[in-house]
């Protein structure tokens, strides 16, 4: 069975005081409605997902990422099997290099988090096992399976 696939981004800055932040933004539609998430989204057909990541950067946040920027990280399988649409594969990327200033967009509002102060509890469950890695540069590749309640791990390789 092939999976849908997906990308998220991870945009980084550093302080001028030292220390690192993310964007994330708190979904306001569909699939993780709440939670807190990295910008990206579904490819579209035909699209990389690379050129996926930077059209979806633009239309979540407002802010310009050329492809090249992009740092492919890894690879995440989500497997929900009491609710196998929403299984997906997604293509994680960190970018430290874009412009503009993020603005709210109709799926979240945009803001800066601190790296060494992740909102983890506030985001999907598997991001806890992997996110920090990543942010840190450590390339992923995992799958995570959710239970029954379809927010909870229950498995993951």
């Amino acid at each position: 069975m092939t999976l849908p696939q997906v990308c998220v981004c991870y945009l980084t800055r550093e302080l001028p005081a030292g220390g690192t932040q993310v964007l994330l933004g708190r979904k306001k539609k569909g699939l993780g409605l709440g939670n807190i998430v990295g910008l990206g989204g579904k490819l579209e057909p035909g699209e990389t997902a690379v050129d996926a990541a930077v059209r979806e950067i633009e239309e979540e946040s407002g802010l310009s990422v050329a492809a090249s920027a992009l740092t492919a990280l890894g690879v995440l399988t989500y497997l929900f099997p009491h609710r196998e649409a929403w299984s997906q594969e997604s293509s994680v990327f960190v970018c430290s290099d874009w412009s503009g200033t993020p603005r709210e967009s109709d799926e979240l509002n945009p803001v800066w988090f601190d790296v060494a102060a992740l909102p983890l509890d506030e985001m999907w469950d598997d991001a806890r096992h992997w996110l920090p890695g990543v942010l840190a540069g450590v390339p992923v590749r995992r799958t995570f399976t959710f239970g029954a309640d379809l927010a909870t791990v229950v498995a993951s390789s």
